[in-house]
This record gives C-alpha cells, sequence and structure tokens, in this order.
C-alpha cells in the first residue's frame, strides 16, 4: 500500500461523507432559511420555532433518499472490500 492509495481511499472517503450527507443538510439550511425570514417578516422571535421544522424536514428528506444512500454506500462499501487485496 502507496502514499497514494491511501490517499485516494481518504479523498474518496470524504467525497461519499459529502454526497450522503449533502441531501439533508441542504434541506435543513433551506427550511431554517424559510423560518427566518418567515420570523423576520412576523417579528416572531422564537428561537424554538426553527427546529420542529428542520426536525420534520430532515426526517422526510432521509426517508425519501434512505434508498438512494444505501445504494451509494454499498457500492461504495463493495468497491473498498474488492480493492482490499491489491493493495496487499
Amino acid at each position: 500500500m502507496n502514499v497514494d492509495h491511501v490517499l485516494e481511499l481518504g479523498r474518496s472517503a470524504v467525497m461519499m461523507t459529502v454526497l450522503v450527507g449533502a441531501p439533508v443538510m441542504v434541506m435543513a439550511v433551506l427550511t431554517g432559511l424559510i423560518i427566518s425570514v418567515f420570523q423576520a417578516v412576523t417579528q416572531l422571535q422564537d428561537q424554538t420555532l426553527t427546529f420542529v421544522p428542520k426536525i420534520i424536514v430532515m426526517l422526510l428528506t432521509l426517508l425519501y433518499a434512505l434508498p438512494w444512500l444505501l445504494a451509494q454506500m454499498v457500492e461504495y462499501s463493495t468497491e473498498i472490500f474488492e480493492g482490499i487485496p491489491g493493495s496487499l
């Protein structure tokens, strides 16, 4: 196992982490932005108002994207395990 192989494994792990986490994070940010605009317009400054909708949207996004996320993680894991004999 050389340095290039280790760097490639690290790069692909970071890319997979970003790819798997991005849908939920993007929806949480968009939900927070919409609620913040709503709070600014209505002058409601309750901090707890943002938590419940964010959690609901994140759970719905996770449920919707879960088959795709699992397929990506299984594909990545398969590539890693198949590459083990070549790296020894």
